[in-house]
């Protein structure tokens, strides 16, 4: 079956399930979007790479990452391959340039595992028929704004307005105690407005 590349497109909370979040993919080449159901974990796992903090643990995908780099395995893609009773299956595929495995994974861990090693992410015709969303020309309009309003290096003015009147030196003690407390949505935060002074 023909692979449809996704990106990611949005990570928020889930208005459905409390404690949840949802994890909006896109379609590269489309305009469909495949929203996935995800624990807060996960979703700390994901937002935490692509908003590139480091925390002071290894996570456990970090951890995946250093155990798959010893035994000289990559990640050369994940595939988000069935969807059964609304329930996504995934499986991540790895290589050590001679040998070529397929992990069954959730998908949540599966991208979070994709984004650590860079590979691409990709579904099939069939998950996307049976739960893709097709936008329309403004509604894809509306989620670009959207998306470019809450992109990682954008601050709220409100958390602008709170962290602003903090030393540089103030900021990086906030930071260290955001990463040290596992608050990385804060952490992420800060080193924007750190960022944004530099």
């Amino acid at each position: 079956m023909e692979e449809i590349k996704l990106e990611i497109l949005g990570l928020s909370s889930s208005q459905s399930q409390t404690g949840s979040f949802a994890l909006v993919l896109g379609e590269v080449t489309g305009n469909r979007r495949l929203p996935i159901i995800i624990g807060m974990f996960e979703a700390q796992a994901i937002a935490i790479e692509i908003e590139k903090i480091k925390p002071n643990r290894p996570m456990s995908h970090d951890l995946f990452v250093s155990f798959a780099t010893a035994y000289n395995y990559t990640v050369e893609k994940v595939v988000i391959s069935d969807l059964k009773e609304g329930v996504f299956f995934a499986h991540i595929v790895c290589s050590d340039t001679q040998v070529v495995k397929e992990i069954d994974s959730r998908p949540s861990d599966a991208i979070a595992i994709a984004l650590r090693f860079d590979a691409p992410i990709y579904t099939n015709e069939k998950i996307l028929n049976e739960a893709g969303i097709v936008l329309s020309e403004s509604e894809e309009f509306e989620e670009k704004e959207q998306v470019e309003k809450k992109a990682p290096g954008k601050k709220s003015t409100q958390k602008k307005e709170e962290l602003k009147d903090l030393s540089i030196d103030q900021l990086n003690e906030k930071l260290k105690e955001a990463i040290d407390m596992e608050d990385y949505e804060k952490a992420a935060k800060i080193r924007d407005e750190l960022s944004h002074r530099n």
